[in-house]
């Protein structure tokens, strides 16, 4: 048997000498001139002061045994996930970006959550907090990734093909019909990087979960069977959270008439630009005026296609 030794403690001062390790970042940065200087400071400074607070407050939580307590963090968590997501990450938004993200990567963590820690990892109760509330940060940090790759692709596409979509719609395709093949790259684009994840899990790297339950001293194939169930759970929520956003956000830009709606697209980027170019536009000159009148002006004909 080999001897497990604990956790060797760390200090500030083992933190401090990591963080300068951050100094290679930003030389790099500075040599190629990428000026990617001061996002790579405050990306620093906000993993130390969210890490630090998140820890002062999971000191309190996890000496609970009340559910409240356990799923009002677990919401909370959640809340902040839809907003990096809806209000920092997305370079498109649509209305209620933020509700439609909260429910897409809440709703499928939170299930997924509770079935994998009941089932597959014997807790008992399943929102024991010191275990649920680290399994839960796990699924929401992957789930991100994945809802922002899902919208941000689904909300792309429809930008991009505009017409294509009009032009199936003014032909007497439904809602659906019209959606579908962008609905289905989006989410293929989307599932596609945990789906990647999880077939060189072990091969390459060795995953963060079970490294730290060998760092703290865990049994080597514990670990493992840890780690397995940790990576099915995340590909299951990562499924679940792109199918519910990216159907969302297309059925938001295709209304129920069915009609296109560009308009209720809002690029960031470009937001400023399109704001003050609007002024000097007439109106029903923008492109989004015109389709959506266009498609007002016809029915759906009887087209009988053979």
């Amino acid at each position: 048997m080999l001897d497990r030794e604990a956790a060797t403690p760390l200090s500030w001062g083992n933190v401090a000498l990591a963080a300068s390790m951050l100094a290679i970042n930003v030389a790099i940065s500075g040599a190629l001139r990428l000026n990617l200087e001061w996002q790579i400071i405050i990306a620093g400074a906000r993993c130390f002061v969210q890490l630090t607070v998140l820890g002062l407050v999971l000191e309190r939580v996890f000496s609970t045994e009340s559910a409240v307590v356990v799923f009002g963090m677990t919401g909370i968590l959640g809340g902040l996930a839809a907003l990096e997501v809806s209000e920092w990450k997305a370079k498109r938004t649509v209305k209620g970006m933020f509700w439609i993200t909260f429910v897409s990567i809440f709703g499928s963590a939170i299930t997924v959550g509770l079935i994998g820690a009941a089932l597959a990892m014997n807790f008992d109760p399943p929102f024991i907090a010191s275990k649920f509330i680290p399994v839960m940060g796990m699924l929401f940090g992957n789930t991100i990734v994945g809802v922002t790759l899902g919208m941000e692709s689904v909300l792309a596409a429809v930008d991009q093909r505009r017409d294509a979509i009009e032009t199936m719609l003014c032909f007497g395709a439904s809602r659906w019909e019209s959606l579908r093949p962008i609905a289905v790259e989006a989410a293929r684009t989307a599932m596609i990087p945990s789906i990647t994840a999880m077939s060189i899990t072990g091969l390459i790297s060795i995953p963060g979960m079970m490294s730290g339950q060998i760092l703290g001293g865990a049994d080597v194939m514990d670990a493992a069977r840890y780690q397995q169930v940790i990576v099915f759970m995340i590909s299951a929520s990562v499924a679940l959270g792109v199918v519910i956003s990216v159907n969302s956000a297309a059925f938001i830009v295709v209304d129920g008439q069915p009609q296109l709606r560009p308009e209720r697209i809002v690029n960031k980027a470009n937001f400023v630009t399109s704001k003050s170019a609007s002024g000097s536009r007439t109106p029903g000159s923008t492109r989004s005026g015109h389709s959506i009148v266009h498609l007002k002006a016809w029915k759906k004909p009887a087209v009988v296609l053979g």
